[in-house]
């Protein structure tokens, strides 16, 4: 159970992670009077890309621990 649950931990981690780029960047432009999509397309360039890959590697670990977790089984 401690390889399943490791990875379903990942799995999560990387979606806190997805989703934390999104809401910085909300956070980043709510003082903004009028919103449209360059803007926040903008303010997602701002954040930068590192939490997208880091959510990335955290899946791909939360997978791997997964597919371990089942064959091992």
């Amino acid at each position: 159970m401690g390889r399943r649950a490791a990875g379903v931990g990942f799995c999560f981690i990387a979606a806190f992670l997805y989703s934390a780029r999104y809401i910085s960047a909300a956070i980043f432009g709510s003082g903004v009077v009028s919103w449209n999509a360059d803007l926040f397309n903008g303010m997602l360039q701002y954040v930068g890309n590192s939490l997208t890959t880091l959510s990335v590697i955290a899946l791909a670990v939360g997978i791997v621990y997964l597919t371990w977790a089942e064959i091992s089984k």
